[in-house]
């Protein structure tokens, strides 16, 4: 599930290398690129306007920035990279490769826009975030992140004591029907056909949560359009005003096949990339960071994930300058 939002105007591309391209204009690489910016490095950041959080209205569980609309909080983090230099170009990444690297073996990439414009770095960030996709029942991709929810933390205090509806989506929703269950007595678990053995219904049971075994065909709302409840496969109307289901999570990875990026899967959640620690991949030159590699992170794991891989990545380039520097004064001898 994605969405296009309007942002603010773009700047002109960068003719010159510059040193690093940031792909992805979320917190983690809006972060990342603040990092860099502050250290006095060129940095591009590209941003498709497609934020994971677009259908919410606000953004919970980051301290200080509590409450705030996400789009508010990405207008700030714009303005602030600009601040120091960094540029935000919108646009589409459709091809990113490695590219001949300097006469002193520096790396290079380039980086490929749908409307043909492109972009030579010295080092590539990838914060594409990812998309959640969910189970395809009619008329729950409507409600999303309104009354159709994923995260307890993001989004259980709007919610408590409303009778919620946990979609199973496999064995992980048990543990998720308990985060839940913290925040209200009116819980429903549809199994969707997960296998719960007696030990687990037993444990529903000890909580109150009720469970409903017959399977769920469609989301049906109320005269208003707001979400009425769940029917059934025998045609009943379970009443729920929230449903909470785990969808699947997939790393954005357009255009980025060319990098030859490895991934991993985490069982029952989704596909990311594969990272180290402060975001380092196998493919030198390359970081990645927040949603794409961490796929539960929050807005502000996600976005302390891209200072770390910003700080990491002007670390390299300061070890990258000074033996271009030692280099060259050698040749000079």
């Amino acid at each position: 599930m994605t969405a296009t939002t309007p942002s603010d105007n773009s700047d002109a591309v960068a003719e010159e290398i510059v040193d690093v391209v940031v792909i992805g204009g979320g917190a983690a690489g809006l972060n990342g690129a603040l990092i860099l910016a502050r250290s006095r490095r060129s940095v591009v950041v590209i941003d498709s306007g497609s934020p994971r959080n677009a259908p919410a209205l606000s953004m919970h569980g980051f301290i200080v920035l509590d409450g705030m609309a996400p789009q508010e909080i990405l207008r700030r983090g714009r303005e602030q990279v600009r601040q120091y230099g960094g540029l935000v170009v919108h646009g589409e990444v459709v091809v990113a490769e490695p590219a001949l690297p300097s006469a002193d073996g520096d790396l290079r990439f380039t980086v490929t826009l749908t409307d043909g414009r492109t972009i030579t770095a010295r080092r590539i960030l990838i914060a594409t975030g990812l998309t959640d996709v969910l189970p395809e029942l009619p008329g729950l991709a409507e409600h999303w992140g309104d009354s159709v929810l994923h995260c307890p933390y993001c989004h259980g205090w709007e919610v408590r004591d409303l009778p919620i509806g946990i979609l199973a989506t496999g064995p992980v929703s048990i543990v998720h029907t308990f985060l839940f269950r913290q925040l209200t007595e009116d819980l429903i678990y549809f199994t969707q056909g997960t296998d719960l053995d007696d030990e687990d219904r037993n444990r529903f049971a000890a909580r109150g949560v009720r469970i409903v075994d017959t399977p769920v065909t469609e989301i049906v709302d109320d005269d208003n359009g707001a979400l009425a409840g769940l029917r059934l496969a025998d045609g009943q109307i379970v009443a729920r005003s929230v449903v909470a289901v785990l969808a699947q999570l997939r790393a954005r990875t357009q255009g980025l096949d060319g990098l030859g990026l490895p991934m991993h899967e985490p069982p029952n959640i989704g596909l990311g990339f594969a990272s180290g620690i402060a975001g380092v991949t196998e493919v030198p030159g390359v970081w990645v960071a927040g949603n794409a590699t961490d796929l539960t992170a929050q807005v502000g794991p996600s976005a302390a994930a891209g200072a770390l891989a910003g700080a990491d990545i002007n670390r390299m380039l300061a070890i990258a300058d000074t033996d271009a520097a030692l280099h060259e004064k050698r040749r000079e001898a």
